[in-house]
Protein backbone atom coordinates (compact mmCIF):
# COMPACT_ATOMS: atom_id res chain seq x y z
CA UNK A 1 0.00 0.00 0.00
CA UNK A 2 1.25 3.51 -0.82
CA UNK A 3 2.08 6.08 1.84
CA UNK A 4 -0.93 8.18 0.82
CA UNK A 5 -3.28 5.21 1.07
CA UNK A 6 -1.95 4.25 4.50
CA UNK A 7 -2.46 7.79 5.84
CA UNK A 8 -5.93 7.99 4.26
CA UNK A 9 -7.10 4.72 5.84
CA UNK A 10 -5.64 5.77 9.20
CA UNK A 11 -7.48 9.09 8.96
CA UNK A 12 -10.76 7.39 8.08
CA UNK A 13 -10.49 5.14 11.14
CA UNK A 14 -9.80 8.13 13.38
CA UNK A 15 -12.49 10.23 11.72
CA UNK A 16 -15.24 7.65 12.12
CA UNK A 17 -14.35 7.35 15.82
CA UNK A 18 -14.56 11.10 16.27
CA UNK A 19 -17.73 12.09 18.20
CA UNK A 20 -17.65 15.48 16.47
CA UNK A 21 -18.39 13.79 13.17
CA UNK A 22 -21.53 12.12 14.50
CA UNK A 23 -22.64 15.30 16.27
CA UNK A 24 -22.48 17.24 13.00
CA UNK A 25 -24.23 14.41 11.14
CA UNK A 26 -27.07 14.31 13.68
CA UNK A 27 -27.43 18.10 13.63
CA UNK A 28 -27.45 18.23 9.84
CA UNK A 29 -29.99 15.42 9.54
CA UNK A 30 -32.20 17.00 12.22
CA UNK A 31 -32.37 20.37 10.48
CA UNK A 32 -33.05 18.77 7.11
CA UNK A 33 -35.79 16.63 8.63
CA UNK A 34 -37.34 19.74 10.22
CA UNK A 35 -37.49 21.42 6.80
CA UNK A 36 -39.15 18.37 5.31
CA UNK A 37 -41.76 18.39 8.07
CA UNK A 38 -42.54 22.00 7.23
CA UNK A 39 -43.04 20.97 3.62
CA UNK A 40 -44.78 17.66 4.18
CA UNK A 41 -47.53 18.57 1.72
CA UNK A 42 -45.71 17.60 -1.45
CA UNK A 43 -42.44 17.42 -3.39
CA UNK A 44 -40.18 20.43 -3.98
CA UNK A 45 -38.93 20.87 -7.53
CA UNK A 46 -36.14 23.28 -8.55
CA UNK A 47 -35.35 26.49 -6.75
CA UNK A 48 -37.95 27.51 -4.17
CA UNK A 49 -38.22 28.83 -0.64
CA UNK A 50 -37.59 25.38 0.84
CA UNK A 51 -34.64 24.51 -1.42
CA UNK A 52 -33.21 27.99 -0.83
CA UNK A 53 -33.47 27.43 2.91
CA UNK A 54 -31.74 24.08 2.48
CA UNK A 55 -28.93 25.80 0.59
CA UNK A 56 -28.52 28.32 3.40
CA UNK A 57 -28.53 25.55 6.02
CA UNK A 58 -25.71 23.72 4.24
CA UNK A 59 -23.92 27.01 3.64
CA UNK A 60 -23.85 27.83 7.35
CA UNK A 61 -23.14 24.37 8.75
CA UNK A 62 -20.93 22.42 6.35
CA UNK A 63 -18.03 24.91 5.89
CA UNK A 64 -17.65 25.24 9.65
CA UNK A 65 -17.77 21.46 10.04
CA UNK A 66 -15.11 20.93 7.35
CA UNK A 67 -12.86 23.67 8.74
CA UNK A 68 -13.01 22.33 12.28
CA UNK A 69 -12.61 18.64 11.46
CA UNK A 70 -9.76 19.27 9.01
CA UNK A 71 -7.77 21.77 11.06
CA UNK A 72 -8.24 19.84 14.32
CA UNK A 73 -6.99 16.67 12.62
CA UNK A 74 -3.66 18.33 11.80
CA UNK A 75 -3.21 20.21 15.06
CA UNK A 76 -3.94 17.07 17.08
CA UNK A 77 -1.01 15.40 15.31
CA UNK A 78 1.24 18.18 16.66
CA UNK A 79 -0.25 18.34 20.17
CA UNK A 80 -0.31 14.58 20.79
CA UNK A 81 3.15 13.98 19.36
CA UNK A 82 1.98 11.66 16.58
CA UNK A 83 3.73 13.71 13.93
CA UNK A 84 7.07 13.41 15.75
CA UNK A 85 6.72 9.65 15.54
CA UNK A 86 5.56 9.65 11.91
CA UNK A 87 8.39 11.99 10.88
CA UNK A 88 10.94 9.35 11.94
CA UNK A 89 9.70 7.25 9.03
CA UNK A 90 10.48 8.09 5.39
CA UNK A 91 7.03 9.68 5.02
CA UNK A 92 6.85 12.50 2.52
CA UNK A 93 4.92 15.63 3.39
CA UNK A 94 2.97 15.37 0.14
CA UNK A 95 1.83 11.83 0.96
CA UNK A 96 0.96 12.76 4.54
CA UNK A 97 -1.24 15.78 3.74
CA UNK A 98 -2.79 14.29 0.62
CA UNK A 99 -3.67 11.14 2.56
CA UNK A 100 -5.11 13.30 5.33
CA UNK A 101 -7.26 15.17 2.80
CA UNK A 102 -8.52 12.00 1.12
CA UNK A 103 -9.36 10.30 4.41
CA UNK A 104 -11.17 13.33 5.80
CA UNK A 105 -12.98 13.82 2.48
CA UNK A 106 -14.37 10.27 2.74
CA UNK A 107 -15.52 10.98 6.30
CA UNK A 108 -17.19 14.26 5.32
CA UNK A 109 -18.88 12.84 2.22
CA UNK A 110 -20.19 9.93 4.32
CA UNK A 111 -21.58 12.32 6.95
CA UNK A 112 -23.32 14.43 4.30
CA UNK A 113 -24.64 11.39 2.41
CA UNK A 114 -26.05 9.78 5.56
CA UNK A 115 -27.63 13.09 6.60
CA UNK A 116 -29.30 13.41 3.20
CA UNK A 117 -30.22 9.74 3.17
CA UNK A 118 -31.95 9.84 6.56
CA UNK A 119 -33.91 12.98 5.76
CA UNK A 120 -34.73 11.69 2.27
CA UNK A 121 -36.09 8.44 3.66
CA UNK A 122 -38.15 10.36 6.20
CA UNK A 123 -39.49 12.63 3.46
CA UNK A 124 -40.45 9.65 1.32
CA UNK A 125 -42.32 8.07 4.25
CA UNK A 126 -44.14 11.36 4.86
CA UNK A 127 -45.02 11.69 1.20
CA UNK A 128 -43.05 14.91 0.69
CA UNK A 129 -39.55 16.28 0.37
CA UNK A 130 -37.54 17.05 -2.75
CA UNK A 131 -37.80 15.48 -6.17
CA UNK A 132 -34.82 13.33 -7.16
CA UNK A 133 -33.05 15.84 -9.44
CA UNK A 134 -33.34 18.67 -6.90
CA UNK A 135 -32.21 16.37 -4.11
CA UNK A 136 -29.22 15.19 -6.16
CA UNK A 137 -28.15 18.76 -6.90
CA UNK A 138 -28.45 19.76 -3.25
CA UNK A 139 -26.34 16.74 -2.30
CA UNK A 140 -23.71 17.67 -4.91
CA UNK A 141 -23.72 21.25 -3.58
CA UNK A 142 -23.12 20.03 -0.03
CA UNK A 143 -20.31 17.68 -1.05
CA UNK A 144 -18.60 20.34 -3.19
CA UNK A 145 -18.84 22.90 -0.40
CA UNK A 146 -17.33 20.44 2.09
CA UNK A 147 -14.42 19.58 -0.21
CA UNK A 148 -13.67 23.24 -0.87
CA UNK A 149 -13.46 24.12 2.81
CA UNK A 150 -11.61 20.95 3.73
CA UNK A 151 -8.73 22.09 1.51
CA UNK A 152 -8.78 25.46 3.32
CA UNK A 153 -8.75 23.54 6.62
CA UNK A 154 -5.46 21.91 5.57
CA UNK A 155 -3.87 25.36 5.39
CA UNK A 156 -5.38 26.38 8.73
CA UNK A 157 -4.17 23.19 10.44
CA UNK A 158 -0.69 23.69 9.02
CA UNK A 159 -0.42 27.26 10.30
CA UNK A 160 -2.02 26.70 13.73
CA UNK A 161 0.07 25.36 16.60
CA UNK A 162 -2.83 24.00 18.64
CA UNK A 163 -6.58 23.44 18.52
CA UNK A 164 -7.41 26.84 20.00
CA UNK A 165 -5.51 28.67 17.28
CA UNK A 166 -7.12 26.43 14.68
CA UNK A 167 -10.57 27.13 16.11
CA UNK A 168 -9.99 30.90 16.08
CA UNK A 169 -8.75 30.95 12.48
CA UNK A 170 -11.42 28.50 11.29
CA UNK A 171 -14.25 30.56 12.78
CA UNK A 172 -12.68 33.71 11.31
CA UNK A 173 -12.60 32.23 7.80
CA UNK A 174 -16.15 30.93 8.19
CA UNK A 175 -17.42 34.30 9.40
CA UNK A 176 -15.62 36.24 6.65
CA UNK A 177 -16.69 34.02 3.74
CA UNK A 178 -20.23 33.16 4.91
CA UNK A 179 -21.63 35.78 7.29
CA UNK A 180 -19.79 38.97 6.39
CA UNK A 181 -19.33 38.29 2.68
CA UNK A 182 -22.48 40.04 1.34
CA UNK A 183 -21.70 43.24 3.29
CA UNK A 184 -18.04 43.16 2.26
CA UNK A 185 -18.97 42.58 -1.38
CA UNK A 186 -21.48 45.45 -1.43
CA UNK A 187 -19.07 47.83 0.30
CA UNK A 188 -16.21 46.91 -2.05
CA UNK A 189 -18.28 47.24 -5.22
CA UNK A 190 -19.76 50.53 -4.00
CA UNK A 191 -16.33 52.14 -4.02
CA UNK A 192 -15.54 51.07 -7.59
CA UNK A 193 -16.32 52.78 -10.92
CA UNK A 194 -19.21 51.11 -12.73
CA UNK A 195 -17.06 49.52 -15.53
CA UNK A 196 -15.06 47.69 -12.85
CA UNK A 197 -18.05 46.11 -11.11
CA UNK A 198 -18.57 43.04 -13.30
CA UNK A 199 -14.85 42.07 -13.44
CA UNK A 200 -14.63 42.62 -9.68
CA UNK A 201 -17.67 40.44 -9.03
CA UNK A 202 -16.10 37.67 -11.13
CA UNK A 203 -12.71 37.86 -9.39
CA UNK A 204 -14.14 38.07 -5.87
CA UNK A 205 -16.57 35.21 -6.49
CA UNK A 206 -13.79 32.89 -7.60
CA UNK A 207 -11.92 33.72 -4.39
CA UNK A 208 -14.87 32.67 -2.22
CA UNK A 209 -15.71 28.97 -2.67
CA UNK A 210 -18.98 29.32 -0.76
CA UNK A 211 -20.29 32.03 -3.07
CA UNK A 212 -19.07 30.24 -6.20
CA UNK A 213 -20.75 26.97 -5.19
CA UNK A 214 -23.95 28.74 -4.14
CA UNK A 215 -24.27 30.61 -7.44
CA UNK A 216 -23.64 27.48 -9.47
CA UNK A 217 -26.27 25.52 -7.54
CA UNK A 218 -28.87 28.31 -7.68
CA UNK A 219 -28.46 28.52 -11.46
CA UNK A 220 -28.66 24.73 -11.87
CA UNK A 221 -31.83 24.68 -9.74
CA UNK A 222 -33.44 27.23 -12.06
CA UNK A 223 -33.14 30.24 -9.76
CA UNK A 224 -31.25 32.50 -12.18
CA UNK A 225 -33.99 35.14 -11.98
CA UNK A 226 -33.15 35.74 -8.31
CA UNK A 227 -29.65 36.97 -9.24
CA UNK A 228 -28.88 40.53 -10.29
CA UNK A 229 -27.81 41.74 -13.77
CA UNK A 230 -24.15 41.67 -12.67
CA UNK A 231 -24.38 37.87 -12.76
CA UNK A 232 -25.82 37.59 -16.27
CA UNK A 233 -22.59 36.21 -17.74
CA UNK A 234 -22.44 33.67 -14.92
CA UNK A 235 -25.92 32.47 -15.79
CA UNK A 236 -24.96 32.02 -19.44
CA UNK A 237 -21.92 29.81 -18.92
CA UNK A 238 -23.31 27.91 -15.92
CA UNK A 239 -26.47 26.98 -17.80
CA UNK A 240 -24.53 25.90 -20.88
CA UNK A 241 -23.19 22.38 -21.51
CA UNK A 242 -19.71 23.46 -20.39
CA UNK A 243 -20.95 24.85 -17.09
CA UNK A 244 -20.45 21.71 -14.99
CA UNK A 245 -17.00 20.78 -16.43
CA UNK A 246 -15.76 24.37 -15.92
CA UNK A 247 -17.02 24.43 -12.35
CA UNK A 248 -15.40 21.07 -11.57
CA UNK A 249 -12.15 22.30 -13.14
CA UNK A 250 -12.20 25.44 -11.00
CA UNK A 251 -12.90 23.36 -7.91
CA UNK A 252 -9.96 21.03 -8.62
CA UNK A 253 -7.64 23.99 -9.21
CA UNK A 254 -8.82 25.70 -6.01
CA UNK A 255 -8.27 22.52 -3.96
CA UNK A 256 -4.88 21.85 -5.58
CA UNK A 257 -3.67 25.38 -4.82
CA UNK A 258 -4.80 25.15 -1.18
CA UNK A 259 -3.15 21.74 -0.72
CA UNK A 260 0.05 22.99 -2.38
CA UNK A 261 0.15 25.89 0.06
CA UNK A 262 -0.37 23.53 3.00
CA UNK A 263 2.35 21.16 1.77
CA UNK A 264 4.80 24.02 1.27
CA UNK A 265 4.13 25.46 4.72
CA UNK A 266 4.29 22.06 6.45
CA UNK A 267 7.56 21.19 4.69
CA UNK A 268 9.02 24.55 5.74
CA UNK A 269 8.07 23.86 9.35
CA UNK A 270 9.47 20.33 9.08
CA UNK A 271 12.86 21.63 7.95
CA UNK A 272 12.98 24.16 10.79
CA UNK A 273 11.91 21.65 13.41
Amino acid sequence: MSETGYVAIREMKIGFRNPWAYSFMALFALFMFSLLLINAQGYVTGYSGISGTMLNLALYLLPLMALMLGSFSLTSEKEEGNWELLSTYPLRTWSFLTGKYIGLAVVLVTIVAIGFGLSGAAGWLLGGGFDFITYRRLLAFSIGLSLFYLSAAMVVGTLARNRWQALTVAVGIWFFTIIAWPSILIATLGMMPYPWIKPAVTALTFLNPAELTRLFTVVKLGGSSTLGPEYYQWMVWMESSRGTPVFLGVMLVWIAVALSMAISLWEKGRRHG
